[in-house]
Formats: C-alpha cells, sequence, structure tokens
C-alpha cells in the first residue's frame, strides 16, 4: 500500500469522521485493497471487496465524501479487520 492510501486510510479512521476526503482518494484506497470499483446508474459506485458488494454514491457537485459515507466505509472496513 503506498502512503497516499495509508494516509488516506488514516483520514477515514480519525474521529470525529472527516467531511473533507476526496472521493477519488477513497476509490484509489479501495483499488489497492484489491476492490473491484465499477460504474452503476446515475453517480452510484459498486465496490466488489471482501467478497461483498457495497453500493456508494459517488459525491458531486464536491469531490469530498460526506460523513455519513465515511462512517459507512470505516465500519466496513473494521469488520475486516483493516487497520491504519
Amino acid at each position: 500500500m503506498r502512503r497516499k492510501h495509508r494516509q488516506t486510510l488514516r483520514r477515514l479512521y480519525s474521529q470525529p469522521a472527516s467531511g473533507n476526503i476526496a472521493w477519488s482518494d477513497i476509490e484509489a484506497l479501495f483499488k489497492s485493497l484489491g476492490a473491484d470499483v465499477s460504474e452503476r446508474a446515475g453517480s452510484r459506485v459498486a465496490v466488489v471487496m471482501f467478497g461483498e458488494v457495497r453500493v456508494f454514491h459517488r459525491p458531486h457537485p464536491t469531490p469530498d465524501t460526506d460523513k455519513g459515507a465515511v462512517t459507512s466505509i470505516r465500519k466496513w472496513l473494521q469488520e475486516h479487520e483493516v487497520s491504519p
């Protein structure tokens, strides 16, 4: 995992949840963890990782991921023992 991905992971785990993590950084982190990321209808993105499919909403018009999505991603990573 590259340094940038580790930094994104640390930001995902920061408390309180950050509301200014760029979605592109989170998507790059997913890919570095071996996920398959694919486009769905509208601005939805399917992430296949850990044998599961999770669908997230790509933020717009700003590139920053909202706090609810950050919390959801953190919980998913914690469930599978991915830590910074």
